[in-house]
């Protein structure tokens, strides 16, 4: 069982960063890809993106791709969401979730666990 606490969100103007994280409780989550999800009103859940288990390897929406960098410490069972440059429609609560993703780490089927979500809002 993995248990996902999500915390770093916030009211930032656009143009600013905020750093989100993902703290984990569970032997087996450093066994487990780690995807950052995020929901608008109105609108439904998106990926944005991902890391491997290791690490080594991280996926990016398009719409995120070059602003957002997503990192896992293992050692502390956490994964960090860093976001610069933000812009009024990154506007959503985010969420991460944690699975033994197989195919698609941008599929929010392959993922077990859920946390929260945490409340970014980015005012123009």
């Amino acid at each position: 069982q993995v248990q996902l606490v999500e915390s770093g969100g916030g009211l930032v103007q656009a143009g600013g960063s905020l750093r989100l994280s993902c703290a984990a409780s569970g032997r087996t989550f450093s066994n487990y890809a780690v995807g950052w999800f995020r929901q608008a009103p109105g609108k439904e859940r998106e990926f944005v993106g991902g890391v491997t288990w290791s690490g080594v390897d991280t996926y990016y929406a398009e719409s995120v791709k070059g602003r957002f960098t997503i990192s896992r410490d293992n050692a502390k069972n956490t994964v960090y969401l860093q976001m610069n440059s933000l812009k009024p429609e990154d506007t959503a609560v985010y969420y991460c979730a944690a699975g033994p993703v197989a195919a698609g780490i941008a599929n929010e089927y392959e993922y077990v666990y859920w946390g929260q979500g945490t409340q970014v809002t980015v005012s123009s």
